[in-house]
């Protein structure tokens, strides 16, 4: 008796459907959403903060904001080699989760030391999942779909950043500021359990990544000490010779990371991306528009509530327009990118954010007048914003190998983080102070101003243009 032999199922000569990219996007996505919320919702539970902790000055409590963004800006390059070394669906899940609990233990914290140094610890979370999550994008898009994927990534980003201060105001008012850190769990638990099961392992390059502690550290003396140095230039508990020895310790420290990424064998930036002009003029853009981003959100709250004595909940509706044009601007402008290339885009994008800030700077008095004083200017910010930020992001990794895309990202990532700390220093600087006048806005939108007119001049040798077939 003959066994009989079990002819090949139908399915087997059939080809499969190839499996869509875009569950990957949003599980990735909703992380990164929630990581770019916490950078600025904070900006509208700024007074919360101060009320809450009335021993604090302003100045110290800036670092709630400032400690997470330079942790942040100097852990977001390392991960991104860990992601590319160990596996990017490894390094994104235990991002989230690091994310997560960090998170509530922010909502928990009962003095400011203890939110910092959860604020600490949450940041290295976000550094951790924020390139992984790029690198699972581009893995999961053919390389034709990319531009446009990169563009929405960044859009979501972008979107969440913005709509952070105005979310922040409803939460803080209604719940108090732990809830501005409690939002983040049903969202980040979503992404985790989705993550751990529909998201697939790239194969990893078995590398070892070295993490480059003197580089890291260097990284943060320098940015940390001219933070420190902005914020407290008004202090009456600082002198001016100590302020000047915290810009020279910024300034030596920075100097020492350059000499010593030049020498290092496994160095925290590899400064051989930057002989690529177009990548060294994208972060140097980078820098100077997310100065000019970070300046922008905080003296809007600032001068809707101190200004027009707008109520916090009122202010936060008050800015949602803004935002809501980002994300619609940003699927055009990717469309647009991938045929044309970036820098139309950037350049046109910086010119209408100039504008926003020369509307701020002219038209609005110290009489409430929305719809026909800030209206039209928060438009042109959200179409700014739109155009420029997500560009930024897909003309960073346009012209880089796959080998690189995690690692290029997050220093292109970590290089706005870093504009965020020199934005927020300079607004707690000049609109951080018990009295304000209108008067006191006109240097910070002067320089939101001369800060997009500068990016979009980085942004002339940017060259993404795709080559024709």
């Amino acid at each position: 008796m003959t066994t009989p032999t079990l002819a090949p199922a139908a399915t087997d000569t059939v080809p499969r459907a190839p499996v869509s990219p875009w569950p990957t996007f949003w599980i990735a996505c909703i992380a990164v959403f929630l990581v770019s919320i916490d950078s600025t919702v904070l900006f509208a539970a700024f007074g919360a903060l101060t009320a809450a902790f009335p021993a604090a000055t302003p100045a110290d409590l800036s670092w709630v904001l400032n400690a997470y963004t330079v942790v942040y800006a100097t852990m977001l390059i390392p991960a991104g080699g860990l992601a590319d070394a160990h596996g990017r669906k490894r390094v994104f899940l235990f991002g989230v989760t690091l994310f997560l609990a960090a998170s509530a233990a922010c909502g928990m914290a009962g003095s400011v030391p203890l939110l910092i140094a959860a604020r600490v610890v949450q940041a290295l979370g976000a550094a951790l999942l924020t390139p992984a999550s790029l690198s699972i994008i581009l893995d999961a898009f053919p390389k034709e779909k990319r531009t446009v994927a990169v563009s929405l990534w960044g859009a979501v980003g972008g979107l969440a950043a913005a709509i952070g201060p105005s979310l922040g105001t409803t939460i803080v008012e209604h719940l108090g500021w732990p809830w501005a850190f409690y939002i983040n769990l049903p969202l980040g638990a979503v992404s985790l359990w989705f993550g751990a099961l529909r998201l697939r392992e790239a194969q990893v390059s078995g590398k070892k990544a070295r993490i480059d502690v003197v580089g890291m550290l260097l990284l943060i003396v320098a940015v940390g000490a001219l933070a420190m140095a902005i914020t407290q230039l008004d202090s009456p508990r600082w002198s001016r010779l100590e302020l000047s020895a915290l810009a020279a310790t910024s300034a030596i420290a920075f100097g020492a990371f350059v000499a010593w990424a030049r020498t290092s064998s496994a160095p925290l930036v590899d400064l051989a991306l930057f002989a690529n002009r177009s990548y060294s003029a994208v972060n140097l853009a980078t820098l100077a528009f997310g100065t000019a981003f970070a300046m922008m959100f905080f003296a809007f709250f600032s001068y809707m509530t101190r200004i027009w004595h707008f109520s916090l909940p009122l202010a936060g509706l008050a800015v949602t327009p803004g935002p809501l044009m980002v994300v619609p601007t940003a699927i055009v402008a990717g469309r647009i990118a991938a045929k044309t290339g970036h820098r139309p885009i950037l350049v046109i994008g910086s010119l209408v954010y100039a504008a926003s800030g020369l509307w701020l700077l002219l038209v609005p008095g110290i009489e409430p007048a929305y719809a026909t004083h800030w209206l039209p200017g928060l438009f042109l910010s959200g179409i700014g914003v739109g155009m420029v930020l997500p560009s930024l992001s897909g003309a960073a990794v346009a012209g880089l190998p796959p080998a690189q895309y995690a690692v290029g990202s997050a220093v292109n990532q970590a290089t706005r983080q870093l504009g965020s700390v020199l934005g927020v220093a300079v607004t707690v600087l000049l609109v951080g102070h018990a009295q304000l006048t209108r008067a006191d806005f006109l240097p910070l939108y002067g320089m939101h101003v001369a800060l997009a007119l500068l990016t979009g001049a980085l942004c002339l040798a940017v060259r993404t243009r795709p080559v024709p077939r």
